[in-house]
């Protein structure tokens, strides 16, 4: 019984040390605290040619798309998805807006997601993004503050929400990357 035991140690020892350097690894790549955040390519920004240009500068900021959509919104989803600002001067046009034409909604996912896709976006005003933040998405194709080009999740809670708006059902609503 001795030699089984003397034996099964440095098994459970390689096993154990294996494990706290795979771990180990996942945090330094950031596997561990990866965060999800929605990204919406606005009607203008579909209608203006720029996806291709803005799914560049996703990927290229460190981004992984985990699964995307293209959809048509009608008049109450898109009072649905904006209904925090229901009560502001600009709702109705915002909803006009939005019902447009299609957006193109992507799940975004990286280390602080939330912080890095608001960052490469630029201020909510692109006239305002064109001066300070020459080099964001919203400089590059947005035209004022309400067309702007796209949308992003402010904090977990919008994102979770934001997300689950988009994609419910991901089996049937949703594209995942690799099949694009």
């Amino acid at each position: 019984m001795a030699g089984a035991t003397s034996s099964v140690v440095p098994a459970l020892v390689i096993c154990w040390l294996s494990l706290v350097i795979l771990l180990h690894r996942c945090r330094i790549c950031g596997a561990v605290d990866r965060e999800r955040t929605l990204a919406m390519i606005k009607p203008d920004g579909l209608s203006g040619n720029y996806t291709d240009k803005i799914k560049e500068a996703i990927l290229e900021s460190g981004f992984d798309i985990v699964q995307e959509t293209v959809v048509l919104l009608d008049a109450e989803r898109a009072s649905l998805f904006y209904a925090e600002h229901a009560e502001r001067s600009f709702f109705d046009s915002l909803v006009k807006y939005m019902t447009s034409g299609p957006v193109h909604a992507m799940v975004l996912e990286r280390h602080d997601a939330i912080t890095h896709w608001r960052a490469l976006i630029g201020p909510t005003d692109a006239r305002k993004a064109k001066a300070s933040h020459p080099n964001s998405i919203r400089a590059m194709c947005g035209l004022d503050s309400e067309k702007n080009c796209v949308h992003g999740s402010d904090s977990l809670q919008s994102a979770a929400r934001e997300i689950s708006f988009f994609f419910r059902d991901a089996k049937s609503e949703t594209v995942e990357h690799d099949e694009l």
